[in-house]
């Protein structure tokens, strides 16, 4: 090997072997981690929360650790002393003379484990906006609730939900149709027959369907007063209370039932098919003929209870048809 007049490169000065020895603790702390957390079911949440807590502190305590070697080394060394007061370019440049066998990402990685407060005081950290904040937040929240929802999902496999689901499939392929997912907002009940309209070339939107229904319970008030009683008394509705109760149906996402869809069963004239899991369909206005509006009655959608949906050609029989 030719001379240069500077150290040979496996004489590494103080605070290469520093370096070189932290990097090898980090690793090994790393493969330890990855070990420990190959030991704990994934399902098991409380002990993987335990799991979460000793490595937190694992990582704090070698941090922690590694901030006071370097602290000592720079107080024992006046050339730390000196590095202290370079800025990250200089100190780079000192490591690379200094450590000229070192490849570009040993000497990148020793320059991350230099946490000397005199370098720390040269990197000016730019500052994070409270829109940047909010952001971050809101990602965070939304991640936070995927995962919920994925958690819930994988729980619900062998729940009511999924029996309740797999149950209606059955039963409307029985007759070629298959369930048409609608938002749970409310206004589930109306959207569903909002949907099956449209293929009656019907235009009417849920917020006539509201308004129509509310006014149709109104004008035949004694019909559908003695199906209302107040929750908390169990005595039968007020006029007041039967009004305040027809105004949330017209102006807000009230829930509808059985009462609203014999009132749009009357003013649609056509009858309405209720399908659902444990019991035959319920239709309403039978009195109609024609072919009804079908919709599908669950108690264990979204985790909420009671939700309606709407239904379409079975995706096969639909491409059957088209053919």
């Amino acid at each position: 090997m030719e001379g240069s007049g500077d150290e040979e490169p496996g004489a590494d000065g103080p605070l290469q072997q520093l370096v070189k020895r932290q990097r090898k603790e980090k690793r090994e702390l790393q493969a330890k981690i990855q070990g420990m957390k190959n030991t704990v079911p994934k399902n098991d949440k409380k002990r993987r929360k335990q799991l979460a807590d000793e490595v937190a502190k694992l990582e704090a305590e070698l941090e922690q650790k590694h901030k006071e070697e370097l602290k000592q080394l720079k107080e024992a060394s006046p050339e730390q002393n000196k590095v202290g007061a370079l800025t990250l370019a200089e100190v780079i440049q000192l490591l690379c003379k200094q450590c000229s066998y070192f490849s570009t990402d040993s000497i990148a990685d020793g320059v991350a484990n230099l946490e000397l407060e005199g370098v720390e005081q040269q990197i000016q950290h730019p500052r994070i906006s409270k829109a940047q904040k909010r952001r971050e937040k809101k990602a965070a929240l939304e991640k936070e609730r995927e995962e919920r929802i994925a958690e819930a999902e994988i729980e619900n496999l062998t729940g009511a939900r999924h029996l309740e689901s797999q149950k209606l499939a059955s039963l409307l392929a029985a007759r070629h149709l298959e369930i048409k997912q609608i938002p749970s907002d409310g206004h589930c009940m109306y959207r569903a027959i909002e949907d099956q309209l449209k293929d009656r070339q019907n235009s009417w939107t849920v917020a006539t369907l509201r308004n129509q229904t509310a006014k149709y319970m109104q004008s035949h008030f004694d019909d559908f007063l003695p199906f209302l009683t107040n929750s908390s008394t169990g005595e039968m509705y007020s006029r007041e209370e039967f009004e305040k109760y027809c105004d949330d149906i017209a102006n807000t996402a009230a829930w509808g039932g059985q009462l609203e869809l014999r009132a749009l069963s009357h003013i649609l004239q056509t009858p309405i098919e209720v399908v659902q899991m444990d019991s035959p369909p319920i239709i309403v206005g039978e009195e109609y003929s024609g072919k009804p509006v079908i919709l599908v009655y669950m108690r264990h959608a979204y985790g909420l209870g009671e939700h309606y949906n709407s239904v379409k050609l079975l995706t096969d029989t639909a491409t059957e048809n088209g053919s």
